[in-house]
């Protein structure tokens, strides 16, 4: 099995779609983020914004990370913070698959030079900002010789926030063609590595529909289901340690494995470094948590013979 680890690497201010300026205090965190990187042998993807790769803060660490070639950088396109702005920036907009296509080259070709020019890299991997991901996305990153996407959130509807519904989706990776991003091709051309987002029970699709079913039935109810996952009869883990311990990240990757997958995908915002910018990470003992929560899962996924990768290696495991 192989292990890929995705940063969404981003600004500080996320989410302040009315901002004239972002900073980017938290990549100011990556070089100690690195270092356990680089304990455990972990090549991750830092997928970065615009904001990020056009300031020289921020391109300078990064730049010196590469340069020792340990890590890979992609595209993460938040259409708020990424000119042109042609349109209205709100919650709706910031979605990139909502807005037209004309616009949406726009905005990916000023990333794509962006991380062009200041790094010297034509990016390969591509994440949308927020989740938003649909075919005009998909035309788009093809354009700019985009190959690997991992904008899917499995068993997860975003329709309430404007987003695209991946609810039938699993976290198993597959090839898409140019037309069709949500079925397996298996001579298409593009790749998909999901987020791994997965249950701690056998049956995923049993256990999404179980889910779905209750959330329509309850809405914001959620005690019963509480009660299912205390009881370990309905488990949904994100494997990211912003939101699950490593227990539970441990736990689900032992039924990936025992589900024969070949890779899984661990990700979280470089935002969740700093205290303060990410609801999940608000004081410097969330922070110290976090970093414990890799550490764990990271030597868990050594003494069980799992390997690191960068996203673009995934052209050699489909």
């Amino acid at each position: 099995m192989k292990l890929f680890v995705t940063i969404d690497t981003e600004e500080d201010n996320w989410g302040d779609y009315s901002s004239a300026s972002f900073g980017i205090e938290n990549i100011k965190k990556i070089p100690s983020l690195q270092n356990i990187f680089d304990d455990f042998n972990i090549i991750p993807t830092y997928l970065v914004t615009y904001p990020v790769a056009t300031n020289k803060v921020s391109v300078n660490i990064l730049r010196e990370i590469l340069q020792k070639e340990k890590y890979e950088i992609g595209m993460h396109c938040h259409p708020w913070s990424t000119p042109p702005f042609e349109e209205e920036r709100n919650a709706y907009n910031s979605m990139l698959c909502n807005l037209p296509y004309a616009l949406q080259y726009k905005k990916m070709s000023a990333l794509h030079e962006a991380i062009e020019n200041n790094f010297g890299i034509n990016a390969k991997s591509f994440r949308a900002g927020r989740w938003g991901f649909n075919e005009t996305v998909l035309k788009v990153i093809r354009e700019h010789d985009i190959e690997i996407d991992t904008s899917v959130t499995p068993f997860t509807d975003w329709s309430a926030h404007h987003g695209p519904d991946f609810s039938c989706m699993t976290p198993e990776p597959y090839r898409f063609g140019e037309t069709d991003i949500f079925n397996n091709s298996r001579n298409g051309k593009l790749i998909e590595i999901p987020a791994t987002i997965g249950y701690l029970q056998d049956n995923f699709n049993l256990c999404n529909r179980i889910d779905r079913y209750l959330t329509l039935l309850l809405g914001k109810r959620l005690r019963l289901k509480g009660i299912l996952h205390a009881i370990k009869l309905l488990n949904k883990i994100w494997l990211s340690p912003e939101v699950s311990d490593s227990h539970r990240m441990i736990d689900l990757t032992k039924v990936l494995i025992r589900k024969e997958y070949k890779s899984v995908n661990l990700f979280f915002h470089t935002t969740a470094l700093q205290a303060g910018l990410s609801h999940c990470v608000q004081t410097k003992e969330d922070e110290v948590k976090l970093s414990d929560r890799l550490k764990k899962y990271f030597t868990f996924s050594k003494e069980v013979g799992i390997t690191s990768a960068k996203l673009s290696d995934a052209r050699n495991i489909m």
